[in-house]
C-alpha cells in the first residue's frame, strides 16, 4: 500500500512539472512518461511506458546513455514542428552501476521566436546607429532615467569622452559648464533649441538643440544634437595660433579657477586684481604646488594685454646655455647648430604680452646681470649680437626660494631683486588655509570624473576629516595627487569616495612618520617610495626650497629630482 502511495505521488510530482520527463529501465524499457513528455512529443504514456524506447519515441537517445554512461548536456532536438532542448544522464545504483536513464526536456520554441524578434529589434538599433553615424553632427540618445544609450562618433570627438565612458552613465557626465539639457527635457517633456554651454574635459563650447521622445503617449527619452561652435571660434585665430611656437602657453585660467573663501585666499586674489591693471612687475611668492601658474594665468587674463601671448619658463628646468639664448634669442653663426639668420627669444616674441618666469630664484649671476637690463631699460641683446632690441613684455615672476637671504648672501642681485619685486604677492600653504580644502577637492574630483569617466559626487565626513588633519608639504598639487589615486581605488560604481580610498598620508610626512609604522610590514616598492619621499623632502628644507642646491645634497641631476617631484606630489 505503501509503495502504491508513492509511486502514485511520485506520479502526480512529475505530471505536475512543465519540463517533459522519459525515464528507461537497464533494459532500455520505458518506465515513466509524464504528461508534459506527451504534450511536447504528441505521444500517449499507455502506449510508451512498458515498451523498449527505441521502438516507441522517435530520435531517442536513452539507450546510447545507457550503453556509454556517459551525460547527454543542453542538445537540440526537432520534434515534428518543435523544438527542445533536454539533457539525458545515465542512473546509477549504490555500486556505480548504470540501471537506467532519464531525459528531462524543454519546448524552447516560443524562446527561439523571441530571439528572432530580439534580433530584429537589434538590427533596427543598428540601423539606426548607422544613420546617427552618418551625420557630422554629435548626437546623443537618453532613455527615461537620464542615461545614455546611444552616442556617435562625432559625439566622441567634440566632448573628447570615448563611448565606454559614456554608454549607460548619467547624461550629466559631459558637462562641465552649464545645466543637462537631456535632464531639462525629461522633467518638463518640453524640447529646448539653441542652449549655449561647454562640455567634455576641454570645456569645448556647445550649441544644444534636445527634444524629447514620446511612446504612446509617455515620455521614454530624449535625443540631442550638439552643434560645436569652438571649432568656429577657432577657424579665426587659426592664422595668428599658426604663428606660435609649442612652448608658447595659452592663459586658460580665470580667477573662478582659483578656488576658496579663506581670508588668505581672498586677500591674495584681491592683490592680484590690483596688480593686474597695471604693467608693473609682479613676484608671486610661496611654496611648491600652491598655484602660483594659476595666478599667473589669472592676471595676464585680467590685465589689458590678455589678448596678447602668454609664455612660460621653468628657469630652473634649462641649462644656463640654453635658457639664454631661449629668452634672449641668438644671431646667426652665434654658436654651432644655430638657425641660419638667428632667431627671436621669447622676450621678443612675448611682446604686447606677457612672460612668466617661475623659479626665478635659481638663475645664475650672468643671466641676473642680464635679466636686470629687460627690466630696466626694456631692451635685450641677443647671443651672439651687440644690437640692443627693444622689448615690450610685461614680466610676472614666481619663486619658492628665500630671496632676501639670497641677496644677503650675494647669491642673487639686490638690484635685480628691487626689480622684480615691485609688487610682492604672497600666495599661502594649503596648511594656512585648510577651510578651502573642502571647496577645492570638490573642484578636484568635478574635473578627474571626467578624466576618469567616473560619477564620484562627494567626499565622506571621514574622508575630509583625514584630508583636514594632513598638513600638505606639497599643497594642492599633493591635494590632485591623493585624490587622483583615492579615485582609482574606488570601483567604477562607487559615488561616495570613503577613507579608506585615500593612500596613506601618514606615510607621506617625511620625517613625521610614526614610529609605530616602521615596525608595520608593507610592500617593499611602498616603503622604498616613503623613503625616497622623505629624503627629498629633508634636502629641500636642508636647502632652504633651492632645488639646485637640493639636488647635489641627493647626488642626483636636477631634472631627475624635477621628476621625482612631479613624481610624488611635492
Amino acid at each position: 500500500m505503501l509503495d502504491a502511495m508513492s509511486r502514485k505521488e511520485m506520479e502526480t510530482i512529475l505530471d505536475s512539472t512543465h519540463d517533459g520527463m522519459i525515464a528507461v529501465n537497464r533494459e532500455g524499457i520505458v518506465t515513466i512518461f509524464n504528461r508534459a513528455a506527451e504534450r511536447i512529443t504528441g505521444l500517449n504514456a499507455g502506449s510508451i511506458i512498458g515498451r523498449p524506447a527505441v521502438e516507441v519515441i522517435p530520435n531517442t537517445r536513452l539507450h546510447i546513455v545507457l550503453s556509454t554512461g556517459e551525460s547527454e548536456l543542453n542538445r537540440q532536438q526537432n520534434i515534428a514542428h518543435t523544438v527542445i532542448i533536454t539533457n539525458r544522464v545515465p542512473i546509477r545504483d549504490g555500486a556505480g552501476q548504470v540501471i537506467g536513464a532519464v531525459a528531462v526536456f524543454r519546448d524552447v520554441t516560443e524562446i527561439k521566436t523571441l530571439t528572432v524578434q530580439v534580433s530584429d529589434l537589434w538590427k533596427s538599433r543598428s540601423l539606426l546607429e548607422a544613420v546617427i553615424e552618418a551625420t557630422g553632427d554629435a548626437i546623443s540618445v537618453a532613455d527615461g532615467n537620464g542615461n545614455n544609450i546611444i552616442v556617435n562618433q562625432a559625439y566622441t570627438r567634440i566632448t573628447g569622452l570615448p563611448k565606454e565612458a559614456v554608454i549607460n552613465k548619467p547624461v550629466t557626465i559631459d558637462i562641465a559648464e552649464g545645466e543637462s539639457m537631456h535632464m531639462k527635457v525629461l522633467r518638463t517633456g518640453k524640447p529646448v533649441h539653441n542652449v549655449q554651454m561647454k562640455v567634455g574635459p576641454l570645456k569645448k563650447e556647445v550649441i544644444v538643440n534636445v527634444a524629447p521622445i514620446f511612446i504612446e503617449g509617455k515620455i521614454r527619452g530624449s535625443v540631442g544634437v550638439i552643434h560645436d561652435i569652438s571649432e568656429i571660434i577657432a577657424l579665426t585665430k587659426e592664422l595668428a595660433r599658426a604663428k606660435k611656437l609649442i612652448r608658447h602657453l595659452e592663459a586658460r585660467y580665470t580667477w573662478e579657477d582659483i578656488i576658496g573663501n579663506s581670508p588668505a585666499i581672498v586677500s591674495a586674489k584681491e592683490q592680484a586684481k590690483r596688480a593686474a591693471g597695471t604693467p608693473a612687475t609682479v613676484l608671486l611668492r610661496g611654496e611648491s604646488g600652491i598655484g602660483k601658474e594659476l595666478f599667473a594665468h589669472a592676471i595676464h587674463n585680467a590685465s589689458p594685454r590678455g589678448r596678447g601671448q602668454f609664455i612660460r619658463v621653468n628657469c630652473a628646468a634649462i641649462s644656463e646655455s640654453l635658457l639664454e639664448s631661449e629668452l634672449f634669442g641668438y644671431e646667426a653663426g652665434a654658436f654651432t647648430g644655430a638657425l641660419k639668420g638667428g632667431r627671436k627669444g621669447l622676450f621678443e616674441e612675448a611682446s604686447g604680452g606677457t612672460i612668466f618666469l617661475d623659479e626665478i630664484g635659481e638663475i645664475t649671476p650672468s643671466l641676473q646681470s642680464k635679466m636686470l637690463r629687460v627690466l630696466q631699460e626694456k631692451e635685450i641683446v641677443r647671443v651672439g649680437g651687440s644690437r640692443a632690441v627693444p622689448v615690450d613684455a610685461r614680466v610676472i615672476a614666481a619663486t619658492n626660494a628665500n630671496l632676501e637671504k639670497k641677496t644677503r648672501s650675494g647669491a642673487f642681485r639686490e638690484d635685480l631683486y628691487y626689480r622684480l619685486n615691485v609688487i610682492p604677492l604672497y600666495i599661502p600653504p594649503l596648511r594656512e588655509r585648510k577651510e578651502d580644502i573642502r571647496p577645492i577637492a570638490e573642484h578636484i574630483i568635478f574635473r578627474l570624473n571626467q578624466e576618469f569617466g567616473r560619477q564620484v559626487q562627494k567626499l565622506s565626513g571621514d574622508a575630509l576629516g583625514r584630508l583636514l588633519d594632513y598638513n600638505w608639504p606639497g599643497n594642492v598639487r599633493e591635494l590632485e595627487n591623493v585624490l587622483g589615486r583615492a579615485m582609482i581605488n574606488m570601483r567604477p560604481q562607487e559615488t561616495i569616495m570613503e577613507s579608506e580610498h585615500i593612500p596613506s598620508l601618514e606615510c607621506e610626512k617625511g620625517p613625521d612618520i610614526p614610529a609605530s609604522a616602521v615596525y608595520t610590514v608593507q610592500p617593499l616598492e611602498k616603503v622604498l617610495a616613503g623613503a625616497e619621499r622623505a629624503a627629498i623632502l629633508r634636502a629641500l628644507e636642508k636647502a632652504e626650497g633651492n632645488r639646485t642646491k637640493a639636488a647635489g645634497l641627493l647626488d642626483i641631476a636636477v631634472r631627475s629630482l624635477y621628476y621625482k617631484l612631479e613624481k610624488y606630489g611635492i
